[in-house]
């Protein structure tokens, strides 16, 4: 039986995709997200992991099978410096924030997701004057105002030093775990020792996805086909 909308998933079913030159990239792949959570993927360049945040965020439609989604998805990528457009962090919200919102009630929605991510007092601070753990936790606020509730993170601590990588990852397990509004997270990491932190990992492998298991569970068997 399928989860109800209302409860939030995200399910593929036998999902096939090609680019139009016949290279097949995702191939009869089947999983399922059925709870709020952080969940990894790991795998080789060329896996298939890019080509997956694409079908979810419906910027390409499978060749076959099915893809069931009662959540709204965002992208955050590598670098945010690619993502941020506003010299502030006030004015770079306000691009994301729903037009349904009443102005009476934007800064406050505003405040808040600043503050979710541990950025409450720079509502006025030049964005360049952040560090890249700071510039990815406001790209992380961004798709907060922006009302989504599944954030497709592509390997978001690559090129953060491990203080800043450790601060986005902390603020990613309190997004995920919050008690009263918690988010979905498919994370996408290189960094094994990231697996450390997740509710369930993966392997993408020739356009498919394992089953989940712990994060602890992932590493060692990585690292053990490392050392064949």
């Amino acid at each position: 039986m399928k989860p109800t909308a209302w409860s939030g998933y995200l399910e593929f079913d036998q999902v096939s995709f090609s680019w139009p030159n016949g290279v097949n990239v995702i191939n009869q792949c089947s999983f399922s997200i059925l709870k709020p959570g952080l969940w990894m993927l790991v795998g080789e360049n060329g896996s298939g992991k890019s080509t997956l945040f694409r079908l979810i965020n419906g910027g390409i439609r499978p060749k076959s099978g099915k893809i069931f989604c009662s959540l709204r998805p965002s992208m955050v990528y590598q670098n945010p410096d690619h993502q941020l457009l506003m010299p502030t962090c006030k004015s770079e919200l306000m691009l994301s924030v729903p037009k349904t919102i009443t102005q009476t009630n934007l800064l406050d929605l505003i405040h808040s997701a600043l503050e979710k991510v541990d950025l409450g007092e720079m509502l006025d601070r030049p964005i360049h004057t952040l560090s890249g753990g700071q510039k990815q936790r406001l790209a992380l606020a961004g798709a907060i105002v922006s009302n989504s509730n599944l954030l497709l993170l592509d390997e978001p601590t690559a090129l953060l030093d491990p203080q800043s990588q450790n601060s986005v990852l902390k603020v990613m397990k309190k997004l995920t775990s919050s008690s009263a509004d918690p988010i979905t997270a498919i994370w996408v990491t290189h960094r094994l020792e990231e697996l450390y932190f997740c509710d369930g990992a993966a392997i993408v492998k020739n356009g498919a996805i394992s089953n989940w298991n712990s994060g602890s569970k992932v590493f060692q068997e990585l690292k053990s086909l490392a050392l064949r």
